[in-house]
């Protein structure tokens, strides 16, 4: 699971979620919705996904988090990043 004691051991003061939610809080509105839409449209496919199939699914995305804990994490941190880089190069 996500640490959230990060930012307290992050040398940049602040780890990608954070910066992340701090971006998301004070950037254009309207470039933050669209890189949020396009966050809920992959996650709606997902669910659409969950859909015809919950249990294989679930047990498939419970058996890969276990497998790659730290794969997991990793990305997730990546996803923020991108996300805020998403943000930032259409703010400017």
């Amino acid at each position: 699971m996500y640490n959230i004691f990060e930012d307290e051991d992050d040398i940049f003061m602040g780890s990608p979620r954070s910066k992340f939610l701090d971006i998301v809080f004070n950037a254009n509105r309207g470039l933050v919705e669209s890189e949020l839409e396009r966050l809920i449209e992959r996650l709606a496919i997902l669910e659409l996904m969950h859909q015809e199939d919950p249990e294989l699914l679930d047990k498939k995305l419970l058996e890969y988090r276990f497998k790659n804990q730290d794969d997991v994490d990793t990305k997730m941190k990546s996803l923020f990043i991108e996300s805020m880089g998403n943000v930032l190069t259409q703010n400017e």
